[in-house]
């Protein structure tokens, strides 16, 4: 009977026990938004990444396992295209799995992996505008890719940026270049002077990653084709340049005179013209002369081909070439390196200072002549003896011999001794300048009286 008690006793203990444990409080419910929980809801809250970032499908909450697509403003693209939601276990508590949410990535590969950090919108292409290349006929560039995986099959291609037209016509550029690498060089195709062009490098099907409108640079222009001249008033005309290659800022006109009462005496205008310029006089216009005129059109990046015409005014006397004979040159020293040349002033025009130069080229020939006559000699160095230099700057009131090569020198000058056996050509120059013509831009004339010699060696041409 005393056994059966305490048996009765020790199951009243054991059902108050149980009956005790089951009022205590239950497990709160978890909260998936918070991190190390058990994962209840099964779903991912909208990630906050770069808020440039496009999301579709575009919702705040995505399932287990749903895939998401990524996508950027044009230009730009995120570091995975494809993510989906997922779960992974973050530790055990008490025999209990306890879960977080995180996001996964899609490589390029097709394997998906667990993104550590945050997806941004990166700029897909960078060009560095430094390394921009610009001339007359090419445009280079250099360009980085940050995302190898998304640059595959990029294309470039350069194109006008406008139809062409009459008269600068410009050739299309046909054809597209595959770009391939993480970073390389564009260059476009031989391009027309001083148009404007657009670069563009694209990935299909239809996402531009950089366009840039780019002129080509200047270059010297074509040589004019046409030019009249007005045989009453002797004034010259031509038709004006087109800006094709480059701004027309000028013409170049460069007029040789030749007298008819004389040969020999020539008078070289050298004329730089604004670009409204299209016409002018010829200067001594008198009958029996006759001249040659070269003009040229002038761009920043210089002047252009010159064309060449030769006019000569109605007379029944035709003029006679150039005589680069000796003239009266005397008393040659070719062991001293001197020759005697008698000089004459230049009283044309009347209202010109008495100011002469003697310059001295080295050799003989019309474009020494021209050249010595219109260019701007370089000083004298004795080392390397230039080809034309300013050998003396007279005064010259009347008749004179002068000594050449007598080794006098001074500002400007320097009359070097004559070296045996060497052709000269000794031009006396006289030179006006003028601010009178308004539309020019600049008016030098120069008139000259040549006598030739290798110490008086060579006579004609």
């Amino acid at each position: 009977m005393a056994l059966q008690w305490l048996c009765l006793r020790f199951l009243l203990v054991l059902v108050s026990l149980l009956a005790a444990q089951g009022q205590e409080e239950p497990d709160p419910e978890p909260d998936p938004k918070v991190q190390g929980v058990p994962w209840v809801t099964e779903t991912c809250q909208r990630p906050r990444w770069d808020s440039r970032l496009q999301l579709a499908p575009d919702q705040e909450n995505y399932r287990k396992n749903e895939e998401v697509l990524l996508s950027c403003i044009e230009g730009f693209q995120p570091s995975f295209t494809h993510i989906k939601c997922s779960s992974e276990v973050q530790s055990i508590s008490h025999g209990k799995p306890v879960y977080r949410e995180v996001w996964r990535g899609r490589t390029s590969t097709s394997d998906w992996i667990r993104i550590r950090s945050n997806v941004e919108c990166i700029e897909l292409l960078q060009v560095v505008s430094e390394s921009l290349e610009i001339s007359s006929t090419s445009i280079k560039l250099n360009w980085t890719c940050r995302l190898p995986d998304a640059c595959q099959h990029m294309q470039a291609r350069c194109r006008l940026a406008a139809p062409s037209s009459p008269p600068c016509e410009a050739e299309e550029v046909e054809g597209e270049e595959m770009l391939h690498g993480q970073e390389g060089t564009l260059t476009c195709p031989p391009l027309q002077p001083y148009t404007v062009y657009s670069v563009t490098i694209s990935l299909p099907p239809s996402t531009t990653l950089f366009s840039w409108l780019v002129r080509t640079e200047e270059t010297v222009p074509d040589k004019p084709e046409k030019l009249w001249l007005d045989p009453n008033t002797g004034s010259l005309s031509w038709e004006p340049l087109p800006s094709c290659k480059g701004e027309i800022i000028g013409y170049q006109l460069n007029i040789t005179t030749r007298s008819a009462q004389d040969g020999s005496f020539l008078e070289m205008e050298r004329l730089r013209l604004s670009s409204s310029v299209t016409e002018h006089p010829l200067p001594q216009h008198s009958p029996g002369n006759s001249y040659v005129v070269a003009i040229q059109g002038v761009t920043a990046a210089g002047a252009g081909a010159a064309s060449l015409w030769e006019f000569q005014t109605n007379s029944p006397d035709t003029p006679h070439p150039l005589d680069t004979s000796c003239r009266s040159i005397h008393d040659i020293s070719p062991s001293h390196g001197t020759a005697v040349i008698p000089l004459h002033p230049i009283a044309h025009p009347p209202e010109a200072t008495r100011e002469h130069q003697l310059i001295v080229a080295v050799a003989h020939n019309g474009t020494t002549l021209e050249g010595a006559c219109l260019g701007e000699p370089q000083p004298f160095n004795a080392s390397q003896q230039p080809a034309t230099y300013v050998a003396a700057v007279l005064n010259l009131t009347g008749p004179t011999d002068f000594v050449l090569g007598n080794g006098t020198h001074g500002q400007g000058y320097h009359n070097a001794a004559l070296q045996p056996g060497w052709d000269y050509t000794v031009l006396l120059r006289h030179i006006h300048r003028s601010q009178q013509c308004p539309q020019a831009l600049g008016h030098s004339w120069g008139i000259w009286w040549p006598w030739v010699g290798g110490l008086c060696r060579q006579s004609g041409q």
